[in-house]
Order: structure tokens, then C-alpha cells, then sequence
């Protein structure tokens, strides 16, 4: 007399442990009750989404014990999300290194002319300044620049950068610049008449910067000649500082001064 197990209960269905397995894109499973083969190509909540060979498309609920992957019974789960991808490089292009902690501020300093030229340095070198301790202060011009270094004091374990606006030859600031001669302050600069000309203009969205009459104020006469509002140059500059995300954005000729003056303050 053949004897039967009373428990009628499918195998796919009995209450012996299966691995959770991730319902991953393209993983390919087999739901038990309808046979339907296929890849995953979609998975909300309760519910995971197979496509098989001829492109069909069927979506069931996620039940314990519902799939067969390669032949044994699985419960399909929702994947994991994916970790935030860090970013590799810092928006000078520097290697990023994350988690570090600002550095305490070295003696040295960097000076600039103004405070658009300061945020625009802190926008693309600020991860690697704070790593390296050093701050940028602006000086709201560089008539007194002379004083203002002797009134700092620099010394070989505390030197001084300074970026200049306009420093080509024969230019009031080629004078100024030419008046500092003490070994460990660093004086260079960019040949655009304001920080606003070293962003591309491709990066802004236009051609090119307009050439303003001289006698005219410069930053005024560019919101006049692109249709921007000439009563407030300070949101101009807060849309083109928003316009810049790396140092892609920057022309080459304030690149090369801004990671020359890192480099003489962080000197050994």
C-alpha cells in the first residue's frame, strides 16, 4: 500500500528557509504560480516588473517564495539604494579627499582685490584651501597695497599672495604691484579689467564680454550692453557665480595665478 505526506502544501510553498535575493535590474527569476520567465527591469513597492525573451512585459507582487532563480525557490526583495557616488575631484580638479577636516589656519595669507574675486576663489579652490589652512581675505582695492603688506609682515613660516586685477604693463596696478618687493610676498595677477572677465562667456551663455568705453564703470556698462538690470551689479555677479561649477568655467589665465599663489603659501 503506497503511503502519501499529509502535508499538501506545493514544495515552492513549504515554510523551510530561502534566500532573500535582491530584485536587481536584468537579474532573470521565474514566477512559480504562471511560469512567466523573464528579466527584471522595473521594481516599486510590493511589486517587481519581468520581461521576457519576446519583449512582454508582467508584473507581480514580490510574495515570499514566488520566484525560481536558476531552479531553486528565492524571495525577491527590493535592492538596496545606491550609496551616493563622492565626487572624485574637487572643482579645482584637485584629487578630492573626503571626510577631511579643514586644517587650522596657516600664518600666510591671499589676498584679493574684492569680494567678487574671493567668492569666486573660495567656488573652485575652497575644498582645497581649507585642507591646506590657507585663507583669502579681500582688500576692497590695492591702492594702499604697500602699507597693507608692511602692516601684515610677512616672513618666510607667513607669506603673503596677492591676485591683482588688470597687472599688465604700464597699468596703474603694475605700478602699485611693482612697489612690493619683500621675498616672501608673491604679487601677480590676471589682464582682465574685473574678476567677472576670467569666467568663459560660453559658461554664462554669451559671446563674448562687451568692451566698455573707458571713463565708464566697467561692471555697469556690461549689464547695460547684455540687457542685464544696471541698477544692480551685485545680482549680475550672483548670476554668473552661479554659472561656474569647476574650474572648466575659468579662463586659463586665472587658473595658473590662483594655484601659483597656493603654491608660494603652502610652501614649505
Amino acid at each position: 500500500m503506497r503511503s502519501y505526506d499529509p502535508d499538501l502544501t506545493p514544495a515552492w510553498k513549504r515554510s523551510a528557509p530561502v534566500p532573500e535575493v535582491p530584485a536587481d535590474p536584468d537579474l532573470v527569476v521565474e514566477e512559480v504560480a504562471t511560469g512567466f520567465c523573464g528579466a527584471v527591469i522595473r521594481c516599486e513597492a510590493g511589486t517587481v516588473t519581468l520581461e521576457d525573451r519576446f519583449g512582454k512585459h508582467r508584473v507581480f507582487p514580490m510574495e515570499p517564495r514566488g520566484f525560481l532563480l536558476e531552479g531553486r525557490v528565492v524571495t525577491l526583495v527590493r535592492p538596496a539604494p545606491a550609496a551616493p557616488v563622492r565626487p572624485t575631484r574637487t572643482a579645482s580638479g584637485s584629487v578630492a579627499v573626503p571626510g577631511a577636516r579643514a586644517r587650522v589656519a596657516r600664518a600666510g595669507r591671499i589676498y584679493v582685490e574684492g569680494r567678487h574675486d574671493a567668492e569666486l576663489v573660495e567656488r573652485v579652490w575652497g575644498d582645497d584651501l581649507r585642507i591646506e589652512g590657507v585663507v583669502v581675505e579681500y582688500l576692497e582695492g590695492i591702492d594702499d597695497l604697500p602699507s597693507i603688506v608692511a602692516e601684515f609682515g610677512p616672513a618666510p613660516d607667513a607669506r603673503l599672495g596677492v591676485l591683482v586685477d588688470h597687472l599688465v604693463p604700464g597699468s596703474k596696478e603694475s605700478r602699485i604691484a611693482a612697489q612690493v618687493t619683500s621675498p616672501d610676498v608673491l604679487v601677480v595677477g590676471h589682464p582682465y579689467i574685473d574678476v567677472w572677465e576670467a569666467v568663459k562667456p560660453s559658461s554664462v551663455g554669451i559671446r563674448a564680454w562687451p568692451t566698455v568705453p573707458r571713463g565708464q564703470d566697467w561692471k555697469t556698462g556690461v549689464c547695460r550692453a547684455l540687457g542685464w538690470p544696471s541698477d544692480n551689479t551685485g545680482a549680475a555677479w550672483q548670476h554668473i557665480l552661479s554659472k561656474v561649477t569647476s574650474y572648466k568655467d575659468l579662463e586659463p589665465e586665472l587658473l595658473g595665478r590662483v594655484e601659483e599663489l597656493i603654491d608660494f603659501v603652502t610652501a614649505p
